[in-house]
């Protein structure tokens, strides 16, 4: 009975395992920014329709760092520093609302279609608008739904615009989300998130 188990466990690692890498390989090369979508497109692919056997979000996401190091080598190590520097411009550039780097640029496993996605801090709806607007910058405005903490959920307006090739993303937050980041949909825990100054050492290093 214990071998039964032990045997019926190892069975689904190794296809949550598999079903972690083929999700990888589709966000790497078909661009699906959805986790989850990528997962049932993986288990439709793979045959797998067993719940068990789907991996967690940070399962694929390890996955995507691994496809990439080993697919993209030495031009994705390139491109993340130059999406990185160009975030850091941002930065600069925002930097009277506070802003937080996050997502995909941060955390590594961006790839030529990711926007910078920068969180920036106002407790003035209407700022960032105007600001963009005496720059002379045009932005296409939308809301996204943001969990907050366990309790809340907030719907933030989003600017996109593209500047030297590079899209970004920058979701105005209140100012008190300064002090706690909104949850992750990877993993549901609090965004990992980087400071100007944090970025520079990111670089540097």
């Amino acid at each position: 009975m214990h071998h039964a188990r032990q045997h019926a466990q190892i069975h689904t690692a190794e296809r949550r395992r598999r079903l972690a890498h083929e999700a990888a390989r589709l966000i790497a090369e078909s661009g699906i920014g959805d986790y989850q979508l990528a997962k049932r497109k993986a288990a439709s692919r793979l045959g797998i329709h067993d719940d068990a056997s789907l991996p967690r979000n940070h399962e694929v996401q390890a996955a995507l760092r691994e496809y990439q190091r080993l697919f993209a080598g030495p031009d994705h190590a390139a491109l993340l520093r130059r999406l990185r520097q160009a975030a850091l411009q941002a930065m600069d550039f925002f930097a009277a609302f506070s802003p937080r780097l996050v997502g995909p640029v941060l955390d590594g496993t961006a790839d030529a279609r990711s926007p910078v996605q920068l969180h920036l801090h106002s407790d003035d709806q209407e700022a960032v608008a105007r600001f963009l607007d005496d720059q002379r910058i045009p932005a296409d405005a939308r809301v996204r739904r943001l969990r907050m903490d366990r309790q809340r959920n907030a719907e933030v307006t989003v600017w996109g615009f593209a500047a030297d090739g590079v899209h970004f993303e920058l979701a105005v937050l209140p100012r008190q989300a300064l002090r706690q980041a909104p949850l992750s949909p990877v993993d549901q825990q609090p965004m990992a998130r980087a400071s100007a100054s944090q970025l520079e050492r990111l670089l540097a290093g």
